[in-house]
């Protein structure tokens, strides 16, 4: 239960012809996230990363401002899910008792548990402006993500959400059966690893909904791009957090719903050797 990747014998029907074998799919777990002991949110999903994943949710969620207000971070193995068990200094604690949800969040959730209309549609944090990017960065960033994709080459039922910098790579991608899992992760996973966002561009393979924003604000990226079409909300959000959302990327171009000042046809480095 706690591998990401499971084989499942199963029965096949194909062009009138019956057979037998087996496919790999990816597991689905329950993950606790508990903060001094007590539980704050039951999130499904898939078991790989766990330690970016509570960072980066915690993150997220306005748990914790920093990587370092957790003090300890251990992964418990459960008979029926596992236990993400972190411990905050005692006034940060405090204040999660204020807020402590007990919900449990189905894989397509991204604000599971909040109790206010105001909460769910809070404003984002504003991103700094940060550099520009050339279509063609885009379009390769968002190429060489399928390759980094080791669970969904398995199984293709799984997100990703990764993050490319100036450099010309990816720097950290992760994957969950929940989009906005997945985004938690990388979020995590860049903290981790002390990577600042601001000058890269998180890479998202599905659809953009406004808590998929407000985790990229949190994450303080620049700039957002997806697979597929964000929802209105997302577009408003991105618009007054100062974040470029580019959605609807494939093959052959992509679309710009807001701030499209970062991306330039050339850099000026780009325009001087070519004069």
């Amino acid at each position: 239960m706690h591998v990401p990747v499971q084989a499942i014998d199963r029965e096949i029907w194909r062009d009138g012809v019956a057979s037998e074998g087996t496919r790999l799919i990816p597991e689905e777990t329950p993950l606790a996230l508990t903060y001094n002991g007590g539980t704050y949110a039951v999130m499904m999903g898939t078991p790989q990363n766990l330690e970016d994943f509570a960072v980066g949710f915690s993150l997220d969620e306005g748990v914790i401002k920093s990587v370092d207000d957790i003090k300890s971070l251990e992964i418990v193995r459960l008979d029926d899910g596992i236990e993400l068990r972190m411990w905050l200094a005692a006034e940060d604690a405090a204040l999660i008792n204020e807020r402590r949800r007990h919900v449990a969040g189905p894989t397509g959730c991204g604000i599971c548990g909040i109790e206010s209309i105001a909460e769910a549609v809070r404003p984002a944090a504003v991103v700094p402006h940060g550099q520009t990017f050339t279509p063609d960065q885009i379009m390769m960033a968002m190429q060489a993500m399928a390759p980094l994709q080791s669970i969904n080459l398995q199984t293709r039922a799984v997100h990703a959400a990764a993050f490319w910098s100036p450099s010309g790579n990816i720097v950290a991608l992760r994957e969950d059966v929940g989009r906005h899992n997945a985004l938690d992760k990388l979020a995590g996973a860049l903290a981790r690893s002390r990577n600042e966002a601001r000058g890269g561009m998180v890479l998202l393979t599905s659809r953009v909904s406004v808590e998929m924003v407000q985790k990229a604000a949190a994450i303080g990226a620049p700039v957002m791009i997806a697979v597929s079409a964000p929802t209105a909300l997302a577009v408003r959000t991105a618009e007054a957090a100062g974040i470029t959302l580019i959605a609807i990327a494939r093959q052959d171009g992509f679309e710009i719903f807001t701030h499209g000042s970062r991306i330039v046809a050339r850099h000026a480095t780009e325009v001087a050797d070519v004069a």
